[in-house]
């Protein structure tokens, strides 16, 4: 499969724990990361808002039409015909980055943003599953909760570049904007407790390198939670987990890994946050 691999290019923390996966399934990874990276690319690229809608709408046409003259395109139909992934899945990916383009965003309600965190990342930690051969419908469930999680991560990081695109994703419920990011982040840590039991689903040759991922991501909210206030958050600029942060973490990945061999399951925990995506998107067409 020839790739961009924006995955090591862009996605620091992914490709580091993408070290510990098997070369045929980093690939496929790959794959899958570099079709999401170039439809994310078309809507935030520096041009008019008009220019973007019509890119975005061509390439989504060159999918649909599986224009395998773009390398792109023919990896992702490839990678899904392989796997058995749902185009709906994929739709709902286009959905989500399409209603970013927008002269204002703003989302209101826990269901909106439950909505667009699924379709912009829950839909590919389903996809990420199906790439490991996940079969199980609750850790299927769970790989969305995953996504959802380092959505919300990415939500509470970067609300100050969000303020410059006139977008809002967090929900409201103070006039502390700082107190509206740790409640996100707080949501964000309930998904990431959901998703952990789902790993355990996931073959043993690739489960190190989710749960290192899982870890890493979930640092950066718990570097937010030190910050004092939204002055002294403005000023951190954008948090990331540094290299030597990274280290820690993957050593901390190993305690993870033997307790996913001790954990005993248990009932699905996000019922209610599900339930209000199925409202509007049947998820068990999807999954």
């Amino acid at each position: 499969m020839s790739t961009k691999n924006y995955l090591s290019i862009y996605a620091k923390s992914f490709n580091w724990s993408g070290f510990f996966l098997p070369k045929k399934t980093y690939l496929k990874c790959s794959v899958l990361y570099d079709f999401c990276r170039t439809i994310d690319n078309i809507a935030d690229q520096n041009k008019d808002l008009e220019i973007k809608k019509k890119e975005l709408e061509e390439f989504r046409k060159k999918f649909e039409s599986k224009n395998k003259s773009e390398s792109v395109v023919k990896n992702m139909w490839d990678l899904m015909d392989e796997i058995n992934i749902s185009k709906k899945i994929v739709d709902d990916l286009f959905e989500g980055v399409n209603s970013d383009l927008k002269k204002e965003v703003r989302i209101k309600t826990e269901k909106e943003l439950f909505i667009y965190s699924y379709r912009v990342a829950g839909t590919v930690g389903l996809m990420m599953a199906k790439i490991f051969g996940v079969k199980k419908r609750e850790s299927l469930q769970r790989a969305i909760d995953l996504g959802i999680a380092m959505q919300l991560t990415n939500i509470a990081r970067d609300v100050v570049e969000d303020e410059k695109k006139n977008r809002t994703y967090l929900i409201k419920k103070s006039k502390d904007t700082f107190l509206d990011i740790k409640n996100t982040i707080l949501k964000a840590d309930a998904f990431y407790d959901s998703s952990f039991e789902g790993i355990k689903d996931i073959p043993i040759s690739c489960r190190f390198s989710i749960i290192v991922a899982r870890r890493v991501y979930r640092h950066i909210g718990k570097k937010i939670l030190k910050k004092k206030d939204i002055y002294d958050y403005r000023k951190a600029g954008k948090i990331y987990v540094s290299n030597f942060g990274k280290i820690i973490q993957t050593i901390l990945s190993l305690v993870d890994l033997l307790k996913l061999f001790f954990i005993k399951p248990t009932e699905y925990e996000r019922k209610i946050e599900y339930n209000l995506i199925n409202e509007d998107i049947s998820l068990n067409e999807r999954i």
